[in-house]
């Protein structure tokens, strides 16, 4: 089929031949698996188009942005936040190494906003030009599919036009929720938590994953009171419990004040603030509120299920090990999927799926030792099993070897901060499972240590490779002592 108008809500029927599309691909999301699809699709010499709403710091359902949740309100911008929210307590630091500084550091929230603001409309705009250079087609406005092989583009001014293509792809992401509290409406979202006017002097933050004590941490390097509530007994649940524990003390160590196995009840606008009340009976008052308490498959507004596309009860794509929906000219990556929500991850299912459609190799994304970092201050890396997920899925016993130190650096500063590393191992076949620090740079360090992970590597390579000192790194190619031996779950007496 040709494009078609769509006036007064009827299609124009047009005779032609059904097998000719407009395009050879059509992407609804711009954000980071999106525009890799696309790219790599028309690398591969197919004809694409590209939906994506008009540009907002602040999305909602009418405005989001080439570039996606990472690049214009998530990884980029919050990770700009922690390095500004990390100079602070640096700068403390400075004293005991010889730096002279005044007893007052004045902190401009307004001047990191207006850099933050620059470098994702600068990021935005180089995303732009990567699907310009590819030879993808962009259309501004909200794209929804009407049927197996159309999706229709509602553009900025209201009008609808609708294209037809061989495929569809979904990669929408996903939004932030709230939780159905009296007042809610009072709270922000890690949205607008990224644009605020204002640097709150007093925040609350409601829930215990990574977004939560991310924010929790950049507010109080800044110099704000914190109040952090989650339901469990530590932060970050699905984390290496050791690792979770650690994360706790360190944010403590840096004036957090944690709430666990709380939340909030009500919140209530007053004079002085907005007051919170607790399943406690607890009663704080805040200038700002943070709801990190989950986010959801952005499907809403897609009309997936009209055209007869499953969703889970979450409201996420269902998909085979292809990417493929149920209906098979439609297709889905990222976070509408609800698989594993995390940018890197968007970014290789949308190469798999380009290989598999227009490649010519099918191509199934591995999601065996995904590595993954919290930007808490300081930040928590982790790297395939932790050791409770190895005990539940071994049928052997586990090693686990852990260091805890304070860095060099913190010797000199006076800084009461140790950094933990931990590696967990099989102990019939030496294969390490999983790998974990929580410390300063332990993203830089863990990538590399992916790699290892990923190639197989065993407990006696790590031990033959020499280290780098005087480095933290190192001590991943040092720990010789076991510290403890556990039996996997699955162990069999025969």
């Amino acid at each position: 089929m040709g494009r078609k108008m769509l006036i007064d809500g009827e299609l124009d029927k047009l005779n032609e031949d059904e097998n000719h599309y407009d395009f050879d691909l059509i992407v609804i999301g711009a954000g980071s698996g999106g525009v890799r699809a696309s790219r790599f699709s028309a690398q591969n010499g197919a004809k694409v188009g590209i939906c994506e709403l008009p540009f907002h710091p602040i999305s909602s359902e009418v405005i989001g942005g080439v570039g996606g949740t990472c690049v214009i309100r998530g990884c980029v911008p919050k990770k700009i936040l922690v390095y500004g929210a990390s100079y602070g307590p640096e700068l403390e630091d400075a004293r005991n190494f010889g730096w002279e500084l005044n007893e007052r550091i004045d902190f401009n929230w307004k001047k990191l906003l207006q850099k933050k603001t620059e470098e994702i409309v600068r990021l935005s705009g180089i995303y732009k030009r990567l699907l310009s250079n590819a030879g993808v087609k962009l259309f501004e406005g909200e794209g929804r599919v009407i049927g197996p092989n159309e999706v229709e583009l509602i553009q900025l001014d209201g009008t609808k036009i609708s294209y037809s293509a061989k495929h569809i792809l979904i990669a929408t992401g996903g939004r932030a929720q709230r939780p159905a509290i009296p007042g809610q409406e009072l709270a922000i979202t890690s949205d607008e938590a990224l644009s605020l006017e204002e640097l709150p002097k007093r925040a609350i933050v409601l829930g215990g994953g990574y977004i939560a004590v991310e924010f929790a941490s950049i507010w109080r390097g800044m110099g704000a009171t914190v109040d952090l509530f989650f339901r469990k007994e530590l932060p970050l649940r699905g984390f290496d419990d050791e690792m979770r524990a650690a994360v706790a003390r360190n944010l403590e160590g840096r004036g957090i004040n944690l709430h666990p196995r709380t939340t909030l009840t009500e919140l209530v606008q007053t004079e002085d603030g907005i007051k919170v009340r607790t399943d406690h009976g607890e009663e704080i008052v805040a200038d700002v509120v943070l709801f990190a308490t989950g986010r959801a498959p952005n499907t809403k507004r897609l009309n997936l299920e009209a055209v007869g596309v499953e969703l889970d009860k979450t409201g996420a794509v269902k998909v085979d090990e292809y990417s493929r929906t149920n209906i098979p000219s439609i297709w889905a990556i990222g976070d509408v999927t609800n698989r594993v929500n995390l940018t890197p991850v968007a970014l290789m299912e949308g190469t798999s799926f380009a290989k598999t459609v227009f490649g010519g190799q099918p191509t199934k994304s591995d999601y065996e030792h995904i590595p993954c970092a919290v930007f808490c201050i300081p930040p928590l890396s982790v790297v395939g099993l932790s050791e409770e997920q190895a005990i539940e899925k071994t049928n052997g016993d586990i090693l686990v070897f852990t260091s805890a130190f304070n860095p060099m650096k913190n010797t000199i500063s006076g800084r009461q901060e140790k950094t933990i590393m931990k590696l967990v191992v099989d102990a019939e076949t030496d294969k390490v499972l999983g790998a974990s620090m929580c410390g300063p740079d332990a993203p830089e360090i863990m990538q590399g240590i992916a790699i290892a992970l990923k190639c197989g590597a065993t407990k006696a390579q790590f031990d033959s490779t020499v280290g780098i000192h005087p480095s933290a790194a190192e001590e991943f190619v040092t720990m010789r002592s076991v510290t403890r031996r556990v039996a996997g779950k699955l162990k069999t007496n025969l």
